[in-house]
């Protein structure tokens, strides 16, 4: 299974440090962000992986290169400054993730979840890893049945993770372009097509320069 790693959004709530440098590549435990997710992915024997890049997108070409420092072959799908979104992110680069289920991880969080957990080919067109709904985010996004289906409402009301396969199928229909990836995974939980799970590990969104200190302070070097 091939491995996408979202890292072209700009970081606005993260400004200033964003201003200068990718959020991908914010310092962490001592490394990118980013690595934690290189180094997670070879663990679970996922060598080849996509990043797609759009805000000071050079950087993280010549920062990681062409991923042979982490024992993973990565190639780059670099899209314009605005980014096109997470749905038009993926539908670009779907030549380079080929005709089989892909895994897709955005490049802002921080977890521990192993990968190599994740069903290589899903039942249905998506399988989500959601997580207990953080102080930032009650609502949640979507709700979890007990026979592991996701649903767009119900009473147990869960965030996503933004850890996922895919089948390319999900994207039939779309048009090159920037598009959220939402819609597409709500059509599909409409036609039982999105598997999900509960993971109780750690999981952090990265959304503010105040998480990002917290989770260095918490991995024991801030």
């Amino acid at each position: 299974m091939k491995a996408m790693i979202l890292a072209a959004g700009r970081g606005e709530r993260m400004r200033p440090l964003t201003d200068h440098t990718p959020k991908p590549l914010l310092p962490v435990a001592g490394k990118p962000l980013i690595a934690h997710h290189l180094e997670a992915l070879r663990a679970a024997d996922i060598g080849e992986i996509v990043i797609n890049t759009g805000h000071l997108g050079d950087q993280l070409p010549a920062a990681l290169g062409d991923g042979r420092t982490w024992g993973v072959r990565i190639a780059w799908s670099p899209e314009p400054p605005e980014a096109l979104e997470t749905g038009g992110g993926i539908f670009q680069a779907l030549a380079l993730l080929g005709s089989e289920p892909f895994l897709v991880v955005n490049g802002d969080v921080w977890t521990d979840y192993p990968f190599a957990r994740l069903p290589p080919s899903p039942a249905g067109l998506a399988h989500l890893v959601l997580v207990s709904n953080p102080p930032h985010h009650p609502q949640g996004d979507f709700a979890l049945t007990d026979d592991g289906q996701v649903e767009e409402s119900g009473a147990r009301r869960l965030t996503f993770s933004g850890i996922s396969v895919l089948r390319p199928e999900l994207f039939a229909g779309c048009v090159p372009g920037r598009f959220p990836l939402g819609p597409l995974l709500r059509r599909a939980m409409a036609a039982g097509q999105v598997s999900g799970e509960c993971y109780a590990g750690q999981w952090w969104d990265i959304g503010t320069p105040q998480r990002l200190a917290e989770l260095d302070r918490e991995l024991g070097t801030g």
